[in-house]
């Protein structure tokens, strides 16, 4: 049996279409040997949430992705979005331009957004020194976008790692700047219609290892399922048409040096209103059709996923609320699970789109007023108090 090309191994895991079977074992490859998982996220950012500035967390967590991807000219790697944060799968031949790109996105971080963002690069062989595994799973959310799935363990080791200090990548000297494009925040937080959105984070406890959390989870997606389409705070028909100024602004410090932002902001801004009158007439222009661009939107959202845990944002109502919340306090009463819930009334996105002709662009979704990041504070006990967030 001929052994897969560390750049075709993803593509090779076998596709999922029904999120329900996220917990099933049998979708789950192990990574191959030799790999490294790049991750960062971003230190003190309770204050950055407290002030309002989730939207800027979300873009500075996104980041990592689109800066490695880039970097590794967009290969088809295993990634996940955290919302302050991000983790990326790869072989380990790319382990020294993965660093550089992180280090990259370090410094741009700090001087464009004031954020410290802390680094590591963990090889894959420690994780499974310490008895645990990085197994991946591949979930098409639409039939031109699928995100990895993660369970064995060894993305939470990492992460724990990290934040001791282990592992950690050298930063790059002022001014180095990472490759960003594509990477854009420009849509107004979403509005649910439906309740609340609500963000919920779910990972085992000492007696949830096995069955009894995998059925957890089941439940929790079966009535979010009730709501229609999973509880995806995205309408089937895209995004209203809502832009934020703010959005642009940071966009601009995605690809231009101060100073050169101007006509930056202004073909933006170009753009958007383009978007505007094309979707009112409802007529492509050349391949660009924007109605489908929106409903691609919708499609290709990442709002549930897996990483060594359940982690979802969902626009629910109160009842089905209710029932989750009912199910989760059971789970951590038997020791089944440890979880955090935070409610807000909108959502945010961050995009990673490369070409807009092409229909295979991503988008994070996250709770608007502190989102996972206030999710994972109510697990570890960590109060963060969210205001309203800053468009």
């Amino acid at each position: 049996m001929n052994a897969v090309p560390d750049q075709q191994f993803f593509a090779t895991v076998p596709v999922f279409t029904d999120f329900e079977d996220v917990t099933d074992a049998g979708n789950y490859r192990p990574l191959p040997d030799g790999w490294i998982l790049a991750l960062a996220d971003i230190v003190g950012s309770t204050q950055a949430i407290e002030a309002g500035r989730y939207k800027d967390v979300n873009m500075a967590g996104a980041s990592v992705i689109s800066a490695v991807l880039n970097a590794v000219s967009k290969g088809d790697y295993p990634f996940v979005f955290g919302g302050d944060g991000a983790l990326i799968a790869l072989p380990g031949s790319l382990e020294m331009i993965a660093r550089d790109a992180l280090a990259a996105v370090q410094v741009w971080a700090e001087e464009e957004l004031g954020f410290i963002l802390r680094a590591a690069v963990v090889p894959l062989a420690d994780i499974r020194r310490e008895g645990l595994d990085v197994m991946i799973a591949r979930y098409s959310a639409s039939p031109y976008v699928s995100y990895a799935m993660f369970s064995g363990g060894g993305n939470s080791w990492a992460e724990r790692q990290m934040k001791d200090g282990n592992y950690a990548v050298s930063r790059a000297a002022p001014g180095t700047r990472p490759d960003l494009a594509g990477l854009s925040c420009r849509w107004n937080p979403i509005e649910s219609r439906h309740g609340e959105i609500v963000s919920i984070i779910a990972v085992p406890d000492a007696m949830g290892a096995g069955a009894e959390f995998q059925q957890l989870v089941t439940a929790i997606v079966a009535i979010a399922a009730e709501q229609g389409r999973g509880g995806h705070p995205i309408p089937p028909e895209g995004p209203k048409l809502s832009f934020s100024m703010k959005g642009i602004d940071r966009e601009a410090k995605v690809t231009a040096p101060k100073g050169k932002r101007f006509l930056t902001k202004l073909f933006i801004v170009l753009q958007l209103a383009l978007l505007s009158v094309l979707y009112k007439i409802g007529m492509p222009l050349g391949k660009f059709d924007a109605q489908r661009y929106k409903e691609d939107v919708a499609g290709n959202s990442d709002f549930r996923k897996f990483d060594d845990g359940l982690k979802m944002t969902i626009d629910v109502d109160a009842a089905r609320l209710k029932r989750i919340e009912k199910l989760l306090d059971q789970a951590q009463a038997g020791g089944i699970a440890r979880y955090g819930l935070h409610r807000q009334k909108s959502a945010l996105m961050t995009c990673f789109v490369p070409t807009p002709l092409s229909r295979d662009h991503m988008h994070f979704i996250d709770g608007a007023n502190g989102g996972y990041a206030v999710a994972a504070g109510k697990i570890t006990g960590k109060a963060v108090s969210a205001p309203s967030v800053t468009p």
